[in-house]
């Protein structure tokens, strides 16, 4: 007997209905693209010249008129989410997700069978949800996301997001210090080595070519969505991403110690460990003679 085709008009409503639901539950959503990729930046931040600070509020919802900063832009506001031009993102979603930082949770994604074995041997029980590949287990309370905190796992809490699958079965538990642990196996404060950014001045002297501090700013905040949209080669993409940066910029000697904290931040929340950053901007200099 053939099946028949689901309307994708359905769909919309069925993804809409979900995200309402939540908002009405206190928990922030935003559309996501297929491929589980969030939207893209609206006209007023594109290439995330904002780098998604200055129009963020206290709560880390963005301010912008559209969903442009994934897990910065997910709101409970089911009036914005029903309108334009929150609605014509709606219409090209092809899931649901939430923001677990922002409702005081966090999930520890499991990607295959072995994490699962793992976490049912080395966590407490919690709320689990089936997904396509593992499971997410979600526990109360928020912290610094992570990811590949061990194989097959990553820690989704604070500036992240999660697809919405369902309510899952089980009783929510609070957030054990194990699970801390494992993110604090991979972060540290960001402390690059001191000769990271002991660049050559300009071999001709003379005025750095760059003028101003926006044309700087400009690069360092393409190069943190560059590094925050990697959805896989994360480590590749870091470095490319300080090559590239060191390229345009690793002469003149602009850079700080703040703008190498930063991309650093950014690497270590898409999984790296402070080692890896630190061999990647070592690589990427050497690369280019610095």
């Amino acid at each position: 007997m053939t099946q028949p085709v689901q309307n994708p008009r359905a769909r919309l409503g069925e993804h809409l209905r979900a995200a309402l639901a939540l908002a009405a539950r206190g928990v922030p959503v935003l559309p996501l693209r297929a491929g589980k990729r969030p939207f893209g930046n609206c006209a007023a931040c594109a290439g995330n010249v904002c780098g998604g600070r200055p129009h963020m509020k206290s709560g880390g919802t963005c301010q912008c008129p559209a969903p442009c900063h994934a897990w910065a832009a997910a709101t409970t506001d089911t009036t914005a989410i029903t309108s334009q031009p929150w609605a014509a993102a709606w219409r090209l979603a092809a899931t649901v997700a939430y923001h677990p930082g922002g409702t005081g949770l966090t999930v520890v994604d499991l990607d295959n069978a072995e994490a699962v074995a793992w976490a049912r041997r080395s966590l407490p029980t919690t709320r689990t949800v089936a997904t396509t590949r593992g499971e997410h287990w979600i526990y109360r309370g928020a912290m610094q996301s992570a990811n590949a905190v061990r194989p097959g796992v990553d820690l989704k809490s604070r500036m992240a997001y999660a697809r919405w699958i369902g309510p899952g079965t089980g009783t929510i538990t609070d957030l054990p210090p194990v699970v801390r642990a494992l993110a604090a196996k991979e972060s540290s404060t960001v402390r690059p080595a001191s000769h990271a950014i002991a660049v050559p001045a300009l071999a001709e002297g003379g005025e750095c070519r760059h003028r101003t501090p926006a044309y700087l700013e400009r690069g360092i905040c393409m190069a943190e969505q560059r590094i925050a949209e990697a959805s896989c080669a994360v480590h590749a993409t870091v470095y490319r991403t300080f090559l590239a940066v060191l390229s345009k910029h690793g002469r003149c000697g602009c850079l700080t110690d703040a703008h190498v904290a930063r991309l650093f931040t950014a690497a270590q929340a898409k999984g790296e460990s402070p080692r890896h950053c630190t061999d990647a901007w070592t690589n990427a200099r050497t690369r280019l003679g610095l």
